[in-house]
């Protein structure tokens, strides 16, 4: 059985960049997909990928990580101009955080792809009576 948990940021947001990690960690390696509001830092990923490299073992076998950007299309009426100078004001708040993160243990998952307008989420096929 897959298992999704969703994250919203701002149950993280007031946490340092170690908490995060520890925090996504945490739920990754009780076998469940994180489907993350937002995305971390460039750098934040990186440690993220650093510190679960560390940490594979027998039993942890990795994550698998994608991190989808809201579509960047131009506005052309000046309602939608408007809309578009609030989200860059609150960017500049809050900060850069528009978009969705999937991070799935790489014994759960195999494979994550995006396209323009799907994801696809490639599983492991499970064993049964020890055939795939």
């Amino acid at each position: 059985m897959l298992t999704f948990q969703y994250l919203p940021f701002t149950e993280i947001a007031q946490l340092d960049s170690e908490k995060r990690i520890t925090k996504l960690l945490n739920i990754v390696k009780k076998n469940k997909i994180v489907l993350m509001q937002g995305r971390l830092e460039a750098v934040e990923e990186a440690k993220l990928i650093e510190r679960t490299m560390r940490e594979v073992s027998k039993e942890f076998k990795g994550i698998e990580l994608c991190t989808i950007y809201p579509n960047q299309k131009k506005k052309k009426n000046k309602k939608e101009m408007a809309s578009q100078i609030k989200q860059f004001i609150a960017r500049k708040l809050v900060g850069d955080r528009d978009g969705l993160t999937i991070i799935g243990p790489a014994s759960v998952v195999k494979e994550i792809k995006k396209n323009p307008d799907k994801i696809e989420l490639l599983t492991h096929a499970k064993k049964r009576n020890g055939r795939k």
